[in-house]
């Protein structure tokens, strides 16, 4: 594994799910965590169990002002921030376009898309300013093939795909990578927000036959995270076990 001792990684939704395996690799490792997390007691529990220099931030990642201080107890905690995993998101409900709730497809884009853009601005600064950094923002499959009664949810993610392109071709002249990978679904408290038969349509969709495990996506993304990951940026990195094989 790579040593990340003297690192600082930033991960949001880092008290659960994907997010939580990555902190969790990221520490073994030796970098030193920043759990930021909207449930802030879970952020805390999670910042005790992973390691005696982590630390947790109250952070809803929809609300700018929110991210900002949350960035700047970070760098006054350990100023840097070499590391960006932006895991924190929602998925949604389920049900056609035509019957979408307006106020809920904003309040799915403003946390999984704008969120993404709160995050990534407030962090890029500080990588750029000593030079080195790796974000790692996590999409989805549905924003590459878009999963029926999921437009919300499928159009934020496709929005998180264009944004780390973007960023990633900006500071392509910099020792700064910013990379996405596309999950298939990975059995985590965002199944409660699914109906049992959208969570057996993508089952179905997996030529793999069964869903990611954390550990499998957090290998993954740690390596993204990685100094050896020197030359790829503005890349979309597959992790939906044969559904979507570009």
């Amino acid at each position: 594994m790579t040593d990340f001792s003297n690192q600082t990684a930033i991960v949001t939704g880092g008290a659960q799910g994907i997010g939580r395996a990555v902190a969790n690799r990221l520490a073994e490792a030796g970098a030193r965590l920043a759990i930021w997390d909207r449930d802030a007691e879970l952020a805390r529990e999670a910042a005790t169990e992973i390691d005696g220099s982590a630390f947790a931030c109250e952070v809803d990642i929809s609300d700018y002002d929110s991210v900002e201080k949350a960035m700047a107890y970070t760098l006054e905690q350990t100023g840097r921030a070499d590391i960006l995993v932006n895991s924190a998101g929602i998925a949604g409900s389920n049900m056609p376009l035509a019957d979408y709730p307006v106020e809920e497809f904003r309040t799915i884009t403003e946390i999984n898309l704008l969120g993404t853009f709160h995050v990534n601005r407030a962090v890029v600064p500080a990588m750029t300013s000593q030079g080195y950094g790796r974000i790692v923002n996590i999409a989805s499959v549905a924003g590459k093939e878009g999963n029926p009664n999921a437009s919300a949810y499928s159009a934020s993610k496709a929005g998180v795909i264009g944004l780390t392109k973007s960023l990633g071709k900006e500071l392509a002249g910099q020792d700064i990578a910013v990379n996405c990978v596309t999950p298939a679904a990975a059995r985590t408290r965002i199944f409660d927000q699914m109906k049992q038969e959208h969570i057996d349509y993508m089952l179905s969709k997996i030529p793999r036959g069964r869903f990611l495990e954390l550990d499998e996506a957090a290998a993954m993304i740690v390596w993204l995270c990685s100094i050896e990951n020197s030359f790829t940026t503005g890349s979309v990195f597959d992790l939906s076990g044969g559904r979507a094989t570009y």
